[in-house]
């Protein structure tokens, strides 16, 4: 038996040799988005073991939309949580623990954190999964990703190809387990403190741009403004032990891509304002001076393209 799948025919024959996964999906009031993130992983042309929804204390009409699917797909699972009082970032880890501890007993090999507002192509995972297969080293792994407005991680990001995106992120079990799972810091960064650490212990990261999915909502808005959101990137950038230099950098780059001025005000704002505060830094040292020699490397790269007047592809700054 085969299907088509973008001009070539895959094998069930060749599926067999993809290692197993499943997939866990942290959700509070995504109405809007939740059956099209559904649709698409339900077309999937290599489904997950088990692929669990947890209901963060939603009170939108989200639970209506996906109980219908429930009926129809035997491997969708949907847990749901109280409403939470306090509401910060640390919650998606409280959600996504609870959602992991449902599939603790299956046995798989990749685990992946899904966000609840994506839409993936027919062989998204598949993709991701043979590169697994490929390569024992590989720990963590996704694709670049495009929004509304025409955002494109692969060439509006400075993070590149080491970086892999919270809004789909595949892990390998031994991987996620090595680095202790995520970390639950209220102020956020747990995507990046999980994928920098592995990438710390000697794990690969990668993110391909062969292939993309679609993220409906801009980047860290999710109920406040692109000015908050921005605000809040930069405070982050700081507690996670962002190098100044580098900063400087990153807030001048803003500067020059839309919203423009704005959003990289914004940023400088966030940090500058986070630094007079002396924000506790939930990192440790090792990490911090890890991410900081990243990023003096890239510097160097750009510096050295500057000098040369030689364009820069940002998406390999960095190399493995």
């Amino acid at each position: 038996m085969t299907t088509l799948m973008e001009g070539k025919k895959v094998t069930a024959q060749s599926k067999q040799s993809l290692p197993p996964y499943v997939l866990v999906t942290p959700a509070r009031n995504e109405e809007a988005f939740i059956e099209k993130t559904i649709e698409s992983v339900a077309h999937q042309t290599y489904l997950p073991l088990k692929w669990v929804i947890v209901n963060d204390g939603s009170t939108d009409s989200m639970v209506s939309k996906i109980e219908p699917f429930l009926a129809k797909y035997n491997w969708i699972e949907l847990v749901n949580l109280p409403v939470r009082k306090e509401r910060n970032f640390a919650a998606k880890v409280h959600a996504f623990n609870a959602g992991q501890e449902k599939v603790k007993d299956l046995n798989y090999e990749i685990i992946g954190n899904l966000d609840s507002d994506v839409f993936l192509d027919p062989d998204h995972f598949e993709f991701l999964l043979a590169k697994f297969g490929e390569d024992p080293r590989l720990g963590v792994a996704g694709t670049v990703f495009r929004e509304e407005g025409g955002y494109n991680s692969e060439t509006d990001s400075l993070e590149g190809q080491l970086h892999v995106s919270g809004q789909c992120q595949l892990f390998r079990r031994q991987c996620f387990a090595d680095i202790g799972g995520y970390f639950a810091n209220k102020a956020g960064g747990i995507d990046w403190i999980a994928v920098t650490t592995a990438r710390m212990k000697g794990w690969k990261t990668r993110s391909y741009r062969e292939k993309s999915f679609f993220h409906y909502r801009h980047l860290g808005t999710a109920e406040r403004s692109v000015f908050a959101a921005a605000f809040s990137y930069g405070e982050k950038d700081y507690y996670l032990g962002g190098h100044p230099l580098w900063e400087l950098f990153r807030v001048s780059y803003r500067m020059f891509k839309p919203p423009y001025i704005v959003e990289g005000l914004a940023l400088g704002l966030g940090y500058g304002w986070a630094a007079v505060r002396r924000l506790n830094r939930p990192i440790s040292k090792e990490l911090m001076t890890f991410h900081r020699r990243e990023q003096m490397r890239k510097l160097k790269v750009i510096a050295k393209s500057v000098l040369t007047f030689k364009p820069v592809d940002k998406f390999t700054l960095l190399s493995e």
